[in-house]
C-alpha cells in the first residue's frame, strides 16, 4: 500500500469490510441514494472520479451507471466525525440516481395514510435497462 492510500485506513469498516456511503447532489444537497463500499470501491472512486460501490447482493464492485448510463461524477469525498460513514458529493449524470427511474431513491414520504410516492418517474426503468 502506498502512502496515498493511507486515507482508507482512517475509515472504520464493518466486520464485512464495508462502509455505508451516502450520495448527495453536490448542487442541491439532496440525498440521492445509500449504498455500501469496500476499500477497492472507494479507491477506484477516488482514482476515476466516478462513484463505485460494492453490491452486497451481487457480491462484486458496482460502478454506478454501468447498466443505466447514469454515472455519478464525484466532486468531493467526505468522512463523518466517527469515521464510519462516507459522503460522496456527486453530479448525477442524466438526473436519475434510482433504478426506479427517479432522481432520488428517497421518493416516498410517510403521511397519515402511509408511504406515498412524492416524486415522479423521470424515465421508465424498462427503457433504462432494456427490459420490456
Amino acid at each position: 500500500m502506498t502512502d496515498s492510500e493511507n486515507w482508507l485506513d482512517e475509515i472504520k469498516w464493518t466486520e464485512d469490510g464495508l462502509v455505508p456511503v451516502i450520495a448527495q447532489d453536490a448542487d442541491t444537497g439532496r440525498v440521492l441514494m445509500f449504498a455500501w463500499a469496500d476499500r477497492e470501491a472507494l479507491r477506484r472512486t477516488r482514482e476515476t472520479g466516478r462513484a463505485v460501490y460494492y453490491s452486497r447482493s451481487r457480491r462484486r464492485l458496482w460502478p454506478k451507471g454501468e447498466s443505466s448510463g447514469h454515472v455519478q461524477r464525484v466532486r468531493e469525498i467526505r468522512l463523518d466525525c466517527d469515521g464510519d460513514v462516507v459522503l460522496l458529493e456527486v453530479e448525477q449524470v442524466g438526473g436519475i440516481a434510482c433504478h426506479t427511474g427517479r432522481h432520488s431513491c428517497f421518493y416516498r414520504v410517510l403521511t397519515d395514510d402511509g408511504w406515498q410516492e412524492a416524486e415522479p418517474v423521470l424515465k421508465d426503468p424498462g427503457e433504462i435497462y432494456g427490459r420490456p
